[in-house]
Formats: structure tokens, sequence, C-alpha cells
């Protein structure tokens, strides 16, 4: 067997085993509970950490798309549409201020 044909079969073997674990450690997940609720709210979480840097760490462009988006959400509760609101924002303030 050649080197290629190890890493191959490595690779595969590799590929295999992280989405076995994935299957079987997704299965001992809590359906209820602490845990369960954490779990469920943790996208939302790192969607607006993830915001939250950009708008601390921005100028003013990026606090006039935040308090757009937050003006948005407060009107509409819709999280996708919010954040379509956010990024045309923020494309909008930024093509305006060049």
């Amino acid at each position: 067997m050649t080197d290629t044909w190890l890493v191959i079969v490595a690779l595969a073997a590799g590929t295999f085993a992280i989405r076995l674990s994935g299957i079987l450690i997704g299965q001992q997940i809590p359906k209820d509970g602490a845990w369960a609720r954490g779990l469920r709210a943790l996208p939302g979480c790192l969607i607006v950490s993830l915001v939250a840097v950009s708008v601390l760490s921005g100028g003013v462009r990026e606090w006039g798309a935040g308090l757009v988006a937050v003006a948005v959400a407060i009107v509409s509760r819709n999280v996708p549409v919010t954040m379509a609101a956010g990024i045309a924002a923020i494309w909008l303030l930024r093509q305006v201020g060049n």
C-alpha cells in the first residue's frame, strides 16, 4: 500500500469516527432540564456575542446598523428579518461613507 492510500484510509477512518462519535454523544443529550434549555439557547447567544463584538469594536456605522437592527427586532420580532435589516444597514452605511 502506497503512502497516498494509507493517508486516504486514515482520513476516511478519522471522518467515520468523528461522525459516529457525534451520533453516539448526541443521543446522550438530555431532552429536558437545564442542560437542554442551555443548549437550545446557545445559537442565539453565539449570534449576539458575534454582533456585540462587531458593534463595540466598530465605529459610527456599526453602531447605526446595530440601532437599525434593534429597532427592526422590536417591531418585527423576527430573527431573519432583523438579521437582513442589520446586514442591509451596515452595507448601506459603508457604501454611503465611501
